[in-house]
């Protein structure tokens, strides 16, 4: 598979940046070493007793979520704090003093 400028121009629109037109060539360039690196690992031959062969069947850890919990108090991290929740100042951007009511 190779990747074209339109493929480039329709990555970019999804994730919405923009891409000069001098940044074409070099970007589809890059893709297409990303995708051929890709393609050259899934060719690899894995040993079945190796350490990557075995990484997916590892057992997982226990959940203990009390181990994860903070150590100080969640007041500490703000400097207002009610009911639950942090209390942080209102963006000027939000300010509803402009709209008619």
């Amino acid at each position: 598979m190779s990747i074209t400028h339109d493929d480039v121009r329709h990555v970019a629109a999804l994730a919405r940046i923009g891409v000069a037109p001098e940044r074409l060539p070099e970007l589809a360039r890059e893709l297409n070493s990303i995708l051929d690196h890709m393609a050259a690992l899934s060719r690899a031959e894995v040993a079945v007793g190796s350490a990557v062969a075995q990484a997916s069947g590892m057992p997982l850890r226990d959940d203990n979520a009390a181990a994860d919990r903070p150590v100080v108090a969640l007041e500490s991290f703000a400097p207002a704090f009610r009911d639950g929740f942090f209390v942080v100042p209102r963006l000027a951007s939000h300010d509803d003093s402009g709209s008619s009511a």
